[in-house]
């Protein structure tokens, strides 16, 4: 579903090693580790297999979103297929505002462990957490220190940087935008990295940026028709590539590229896969990609393993945690640089900026 990738990996077995070995060796005090720094030891193959109920709640947008909701089930439906899980999802209401009671319903229905997808979980899982201290639970986006919560953290500035120096090496015209969906430090870690890219590649780069809304609002990963208009006026304004991380928003930017004739870069999932439409599947140069299919899927098998939460597992280049889509071969033709800034990130010779 999610395309190809820069360098393939195995990258499932590579992650499912180093989350098992990081979460059997999490305690209350917590612990954080990257796919690279993970000891080399993981949960016994043989460990009992009890049936698996696995609960997930998705974040606003909710199950469809063709972006990141859509990119944690693909991981949640694989557990079903390959681990015979028993699986739940549900959706919040559109502000959000019952991400706790989606938790404590999957609780008190028997799931185990229990996966909240977005940052906005955050708290609402700490509390949930607490409550049921012998259920196991992870966030994506968020840290925890929680003895029996994982957190899936990626480095989005990795691959956003990526992006960046495909969209500077393809523009025509040296002028290229970035639409966020939420201006908080999350979404700005892919504004940042994505700068950084550009200007590795043309240092007066013209960049424009626009965030849908404030942080604290998370309708702007909502809104098409902001994302429409926000691209709009970048493409009128003489930018010919558009980066979006917005979720469901991400529609407009592609609509509004394929108004104006321009290209445009997806996120999270292989955008020019998951999106329907024909006219809009063409404008979609690359997506960045951020495996959370894969770090979902990973913490289940972990679980089933018989490895403990208390631990945060970073996703980044090295284990192609992150990545760009070459579905359509339109960044074919720049493998080369492309492969060289990977490689230069993740032998430590480029070090990418997580804020603006």
């Amino acid at each position: 579903m999610l395309g190809k990738r820069f360098n393939r990996m195995a990258l499932g077995s590579v992650a499912g090693v180093m989350l098992m070995a990081a979460a059997a060796c999490g305690g209350s005090g917590g612990g954080s580790t990257t796919a690279s720094e993970a000891p080399t030891g993981a949960a016994s193959s043989e460990a009992p297999k009890s049936a698996l109920k696995v609960g997930l709640a998705f974040d606003i947008g909710g199950r469809g979103d063709k972006s990141f909701n859509d990119a944690a089930y693909a991981g949640l439906e694989k557990a079903k297929t390959e681990l015979n899980a028993e699986i739940k999802e549900l959706s919040p209401a559109a502000d959000g505002s019952n991400r706790g009671d989606l938790l404590r319903q999957l609780a008190d229905a028997g799931y185990n462990p229990i996966i909240g997808v977005g940052f906005a979980y955050g708290e609402d899982i700490k509390k949930a957490a607490q409550e049921y201290p012998d259920i196991e639970f992870a966030v994506v986006d968020s840290a925890s220190n929680a003895p029996n919560v994982t957190g899936l953290l990626f480095a989005e500035e990795q691959g956003s940087y990526l992006a960046g120096v495909a969209a500077a090496t393809k523009s025509e015209g040296g002028h290229i935008g970035f639409v966020g969906g939420v201006e908080n430090d999350l979404i700005k870690k892919f504004e940042a990295g994505y700068v950084a890219g550009a200007k590795s590649v043309k240092p007066d780069i013209k960049i424009d940026i626009k965030y849908l809304t404030p942080d604290g609002d998370f309708s702007g990963f909502k809104a098409p028709d902001k994302g429409k208009v926000a691209a709009d006026k970048m493409y009128q304004d003489g930018a010919d590539i558009v980066y979006h991380a917005s979720g469901d928003s991400g529609l407009g930017v592609f609509q509004a590229a394929a108004a104006a004739k321009k290209k445009a870069i997806g996120v999270d999932s292989d955008q020019r896969q998951t999106v329907k439409e024909t006219d809009l599947q063409s404008v979609i140069m690359t997506s960045m990609l951020k495996r959370v299919d894969v770090g979902v899927f990973e913490f289940i098998k972990a679980f089933q393993g018989g490895a403990k939460g208390g631990t945060n597992v970073t996703y980044d280049l090295k284990v192609d945690g992150v990545g760009l889509a070459t579905t359509g071969g339109e960044i074919d033709d720049i493998k080369d640089k492309l492969d060289t800034a990977k490689q230069g990130i993740v032998d430590g010779k480029i070090t990418v900026p997580a804020k603006p």
